[in-house]
């Protein structure tokens, strides 16, 4: 056989490793580079979206949440007969029900430590980009591959403690994420898109429950890097009596 042949088949084999066994790494890596450009990502500050959010197509509420490094958030859903604001500041979380036709009615709860583990991940995960998860001493790690909608993905398994894990299915030829699930079975969805400051977001998020229940955030309008009162995340002051 002709040695440079040979010499060549192997060059190829090589290639064709590497194209399919990525480390976790270089598939954030990749994904992120979907989203934006480094310097956009690593210089993201906030996010603020706002538009409305519904249960099963009904029951439609405006929305309004604020992530702020390094890990705060305000999420503030107003309906007709209520308005109910949470929120994280850092290792401290709450949340507060006011009626809206009488604002001096209103209940304030302190979230417990599983709660403000939860939303201390969401923090993380919305402003950071898939990256450093680490250092909430999480781990990522590629759980095989899977087809998904007719669509070859591999799968990347984020678990930020033991209760929390989201595992994300990426198309292998272009790394856009097709879907998410988190550890108790909800099915999160995508669709469109939105570019706010050239970083890349879906203009709507679908949550499906394994009852078939379906929660929907459709988003009108995204801002980054604003600065934000450290007021607006901090437990509020209960009324003097």
């Amino acid at each position: 056989m002709n040695a440079r042949l040979v010499l060549a088949a192997a060059a190829l084999f090589a290639t064709a490793l590497s194209a399919t066994a990525q480390t976790a790494d270089q598939w954030i890596a990749r994904a992120r580079a979907r989203l934006g450009s480094e310097s956009a990502l690593q210089g993201m500050t906030s996010i603020r979206f706002t538009g409305t959010i519904e249960v099963d197509g009904a029951n439609a509420r405006a929305m309004d949440i604020i992530f702020q490094k390094p890990l705060q958030q305000r999420i503030t859903l107003t309906g007709a007969e209520l308005v109910e604001i949470i929120a994280l500041d850092d290792y401290d979380g709450w949340q507060k029900r006011i009626n809206p036709k009488n604002p001096t009615q209103w209940q304030l709860t302190l979230l417990d430590g599983p709660q403000i583990k939860r939303l201390r991940a969401q923090a993380w995960d919305n402003l950071n980009f898939l990256r450093n998860i680490d250092r909430l001493r999480g781990t990522v790690k590629i759980g095989g591959e899977e087809k998904v909608d007719g669509i070859d993905c591999v799968k990347l398994v984020f678990a930020y403690y033991e209760s929390i894990v989201l595992t994300r299915y990426y198309d292998k030829a272009t790394a856009r994420l097709v879907k998410t699930e988190t550890e108790t079975g909800v099915e999160i969805r995508e669709e469109g898109e939105m570019f706010a400051q050239g970083i890349r977001f879906p203009r709507k998020v679908s949550n499906r429950d394994k009852s078939g229940k379906t929660v929907t955030m459709t988003f009108e309008k995204i801002v980054l890097n604003e600065a934000y009162p450290a007021s607006e995340f901090a437990v509020p002051a209960l009324p003097a009596n």
